[in-house]
């Protein structure tokens, strides 16, 4: 059995961070969502994994590798062009041959891996095997309508409400899907949907099975959900202090302080994680923040939040809350007082606040 992970999109939900980084690549607690569907796929006993790859694949590449420090091997598909799920379905199949897949979005996070999905796929063989979580609007969403325990119907993104079983990014095939992405055509927006391959699985008499998901999942595509992924997994950590902290600060609750990170006269509230060589001095770090490695924050509160690698938040009044800040971002404060700070800022960006 294979893995096929999807990581060709643009990310224009997230610019305009996604601008100069793979959004698959944007970290969750200081690790890129892209890795979480590699230790999924890996944890499950696949060691074959084949990555879609669009215009980010160089620095896909770079952060992957072949896979080996997962145990497994991993080789890209290029894809020239985001043209759907089923299109990138039908430029795998010389990679997948004839072996049963699980194609896993690269920018989707499930709490339970997928290794219950797996082993029932493997025991029952439906053609397809897809995961289902209740949403409160499907209207976002493909939605499945379900009968006698199968599959009977899909829609994407139903004007007209069919249940409210969203498709979640995590799907199992057998070959016969791909006589399906073959015979399928483009939607209004010129994409091959993966919801018209397996509704043709289903139109051709073959057994499509469903699996409810037990726990959280989340589409990491926008900021707000973005932040809600880090929220839960910070609260799995387990407190690791292997950083310097000075007798003047205190850390309270589940806070990860990787080793090289310093902590002076600060208070750090988990749940957080603080990145290797990050400076926080005089500043606060409240729950559910992400700071990333070689970040320095001074003289700043920061909650709720996700900074990545080499960015410098100081002198702020205000707290900074329910924001990603890019890398090498800078962020300072001259004697203007605002009254509230809230960013959404790419790489390299600079900004000065004037007081």
């Amino acid at each position: 059995m294979k893995g096929l992970i999807l990581s060709g999109g643009r990310g224009t939900r997230l610019r305009p961070l996604t601008y100069t980084s793979a959004k698959q690549l944007v970290p969750v607690a200081n690790k890129p969502v892209l890795f979480y569907g590699i230790e999924a796929i890996a944890e499950a006993g696949i060691t074959d994994i084949g990555i879609v790859v669009g215009d980010t694949q160089a620095e896909i590449r770079a952060a992957v590798g072949d896979g080996s420090r997962w145990g497994v091997t991993v080789q890209y598909i290029e894809q020239d062009a985001p043209r759907g799920l089923a299109h990138a379905v039908k430029i795998s199949r010389d990679y997948i041959g004839n072996e049963p897949f699980v194609m896993y979005l690269g920018d989707n996070l499930l709490n339970k891996g997928i290794t219950q999905f797996v082993r029932e796929f493997e025991a029952q063989k439906p053609a397809a095997q897809i995961l289902l979580t209740r949403v409160p609007d499907p209207q976002m969403f493909g939605v499945a309508q379900l009968e006698n325990g199968k599959v009977v119907r899909l829609v994407e993104k139903p004007k007209e409400p069919i249940g409210d079983l969203a498709l979640v990014g995590v799907y199992m095939f057998g070959p016969d899907v791909f006589e399906s992405v073959n015979r399928i055509t483009p939607s209004v927006r010129n994409e091959l949907e993966i919801t018209d391959a397996i509704q043709d699985l289903i139109d051709r008499g073959l057994t499509v099975r469903p699996h409810i998901v037990e726990g959280w999942w989340k589409d990491t595509g926008k900021l707000e959900d973005m932040l809600e992924a880090n929220r839960l997994i910070l609260d799995t950590l387990e407190r690791r202090i292997e950083g310097d902290v000075d007798a003047e600060s205190r850390v309270e609750g589940k806070v990860v302080i990787e080793k090289g990170a310093v902590v002076e006269r600060s208070i750090i509230r988990g749940p957080a994680i603080i990145g290797h060589g990050a400076r926080i001095v005089h500043a606060y770090v409240g729950p559910f923040t992400s700071i990333g490695n070689e970040v320095e924050i001074k003289d700043t509160e920061v909650e709720h939040s996700i900074v990545l690698e080499g960015a410098c938040l100081r002198d702020l009044a205000n707290r900074v809350i329910d924001s990603l800040i890019g890398r090498n971002v800078r962020i300072w404060r001259e004697p203007v007082k605002p009254s509230a700070y809230r960013f959404m800022l790419g790489d390299n960006s600079e900004v000065g606040i004037r007081w």
